[in-house]
């Protein structure tokens, strides 16, 4: 079996779901924002919202990390030398930051401290959105 084309298949599936979970998780905060007042579905809100984070978010992160480094591993560090793949790993380090930073919101939510409107909300959750499309130009173009 090539290792090369398994770490490249888990490492995607590992990213899908780390994407979804990062553009899912500020839509959550959105809606929690919207019903706060109301302490039993704020409640149901910090549910869904811990278990994406911690039961499918920093999983996919992980295993999209180690997946990727092994890809790395496989065609040789060197690539690290190439602008594209020192773009790529910028973007994938800002998702990162992302990631943790709704962790942050997220243990805001849990003692009923957000201090965050809907729209900032919705104005943050297009960030992963802009990452990804930058991410996949510069892998597949391969441009610099």
């Amino acid at each position: 079996m090539n290792t090369y084309l398994l770490f490249k298949s888990l490492h995607l599936i590992a990213v899908i779901s780390w994407m979804a979970g990062l553009l899912y998780l500020p839509r959550i905060f959105v809606y929690h924002t919207e019903n706060n007042s109301e302490a039993k579905v704020s409640e149901i809100f910090k549910v869904m919202e811990r278990k994406l984070y911690f039961y499918i978010m920093t999983p996919a992160m992980t295993l999209s990390w180690l997946f990727g480094i092994l890809l790395i591993h496989s065609i040789g560090f060197q690539q690290l030398g190439q602008t594209w793949m020192l773009l790529k790993l910028l973007f994938v380090i800002t998702l990162t930051i992302y990631h943790f930073y709704l962790g942050k919101l997220l243990s805001q939510f849990k003692v009923d401290s957000n201090k965050h409107s809907h729209k900032f909300y919705r104005y943050i959750n297009e960030i992963p959105t802009i990452l990804l499309i930058l991410t996949i130009f510069v892998v597949i173009f391969k441009p610099i």
